[in-house]
Parts: C-alpha cells; sequence; structure tokens
C-alpha cells in the first residue's frame, strides 16, 4: 500500500510538471506568432493598445530619430509636434493626436495654432498642461524667432519689406499695439520698437515719444504701423490725421516717415503705396 501511494504521487507530479512544461511552450508560441504577425502589420492594423507607443514603430518612422538621420526639414507639422508632446493618449499615438490637434484646432494652419491658448490644447484626450505648455512655449520661440532682427541688420527697401518684419509682431494680436521701424540713413533696420498697447478697437500713438525713441537712436527715418485684429485693411479717419501729423513733425526734425501699414493676420495696407503719405 505505502509503495502504490508513492508512485501515485510520483505519478501526480509528472502529470503536473508536464502541463506546465506545455502550457509554457503553448505561451511560448503564442507569443512568437503575435511577434511574427505585429511586424508582418502596418501600423493601422496594429492593434489599439499596441498602437498608442511610438516605440513600437519602425525606427526610420519614429520622430526624433527621423529628425536625427533625415533632418529637422523631412518631418511634417504633426511629426514636430509629436516630439514636443512625447506620448499620445490609449486610443491613438502622439502623431495621430497632433494631426488631429492640427485639423480640428487649427485647420492645419500653425498660424492659427499659434493663436490657441491652454484649454483648447487639454480639450484633447492625451494633453495635459504641461504638453500644452510646451506646444504653446515651441510657438512662441518660433514666432519670435521670426521677429528678431539678425545680425545682418535688414534693409526696407519695399512695403513688404518692412510688413515681414513688423507682422511677427501684431499679425495674430487680439488687441491694437502701434511699432515703428526705426532706419539708418541706408535704410537698415537699427530696431523695432513697441509704442503702445490698446484694447480691440484702438491704441495710442504719441507723436512725442515716437520721435524721443527715433532721435535717440540717431534714426534718419521710421516706419510707423498698428494692427486691426477686426482683419478690416481699411484706415480710419484717425488713422489719416495721425499719419498726416507725423509727416509734418518728421520735417521739423529731420526724421523722414517713410510709410504707415496697417497689419492685419492675413495682409497689410501701406500708405506710402496708396499715395497718402501728406506732405
Amino acid at each position: 500500500m505505502l509503495i502504490t501511494l508513492t508512485t501515485y504521487r510520483h505519478a501526480l507530479i509528472a502529470v503536473t510538471l508536464l502541463t506546465t512544461v506545455s502550457s509554457l511552450f503553448y505561451v511560448e508560441f503564442c507569443c512568437n506568432l503575435v511577434y511574427i504577425n505585429y511586424n508582418n502589420m502596418s501600423v493601422k492594423q496594429v492593434p489599439k493598445q499596441l498602437r498608442s507607443n511610438i516605440k513600437n514603430w519602425s525606427i526610420e518612422d519614429r520622430p526624433r530619430e527621423k529628425l536625427r538621420d533625415k533632418g529637422k526639414s523631412a518631418l511634417s507639422n504633426a511629426e514636430l509636434l509629436a516630439i514636443l508632446i512625447g506620448s499620445g493618449s490609449r486610443k491613438e499615438t502622439a502623431l495621430d493626436l497632433c494631426k488631429r490637434i492640427l485639423k480640428e484646432l487649427a485647420n492645419n494652419n500653425l498660424q492659427e495654432l499659434g493663436k490657441k491658448n491652454i484649454a483648447d490644447f487639454t480639450s484633447f484626450s492625451g494633453i495635459g498642461e504641461a504638453k500644452a505648455i510646451s506646444i504653446i512655449a515651441a510657438l512662441e520661440l518660433g514666432r519670435r524667432r521670426l521677429a528678431t532682427v539678425g545680425l545682418e541688420r535688414p534693409k526696407i527697401t519695399n512695403s513688404r519689406d518692412a510688413f515681414t518684419i513688423l507682422h511677427p509682431h501684431l499679425g495674430d494680436l487680439a488687441h491694437e499695439e502701434f511699432w515703428v521701424l526705426i532706419l539708418s540713413r541706408s535704410n537698415k533696420v537699427l530696431k523695432s520698437e513697441r509704442i503702445s498697447i490698446g484694447g480691440v478697437s484702438g491704441t495710442v500713438a504719441d507723436v512725442k515719444i515716437i520721435f524721443k525713441r527715433a532721435i535717440e537712436a540717431l534714426a534718419s527715418a521710421i516706419i510707423l504701423a498698428h494692427n486691426h485684429p477686426s482683419g478690416n485693411l481699411r484706415p480710419s479717419q484717425a488713422d489719416k490725421q495721425l499719419t498726416k501729423k507725423m509727416v509734418q513733425a518728421g520735417k521739423y526734425l529731420d526724421v523722414q516717415v517713410l510709410d504707415h501699414l496697417i497689419v492685419t493676420d492675413s495682409g497689410y495696407y501701406s500708405f506710402a503705396d496708396e499715395g497718402e503719405m501728406y506732405a
């Protein structure tokens, strides 16, 4: 009886071990099968729970590696945004999320995206406050880069040159501001300065302050500029009167007022181009 019981126990252990080993082989087989199938899938075919991690992509398709290997110009706007946020949500990759943000929030326009606030970005699942701030900060750096005068001072030869410098400062504001470009004798930009900040429908331009800044910089000429947040490029009567007053003051101070630009997000109005620089 003792021998029979011992034999039974040994047999039971053997069966248990055999079952465990078989299970491990089965699991390994299934894992290999999933791995093989996963590698042969396109990104869209990969299950959502696997697709949400960009690390599962082939190396050449990952935004960071793509930038490193192919250069920044090889990346789309969505890929650059994906690098900023780092990860997506459970339902979509960082890249898919950024494509959706660009389309739904800004109609694929970076100028429009630059106008959005933290709440706009955090309305998307997968974008918290930290990611929203990262996006806004990057867009602001891009805006400031455009607004920065390079080491080689730009020369103003026409109204378009002035607009190119002023648009990053004024183009997407929700309120009015008044700016001035201060120029050398050869019409190179010595500096660009904000004179005043106003409301949605107007701002103050003090003639004394404007010419004080110009004289301090030993300017030979200046270009005036302000924005219309409404998008209306037509000058108001007050705009015309100010322009005339500035031109007359400039003659007495030997500082020529070359132009006055009204800037909007989509374009500009030039008093000089329209023949409205009053003597």
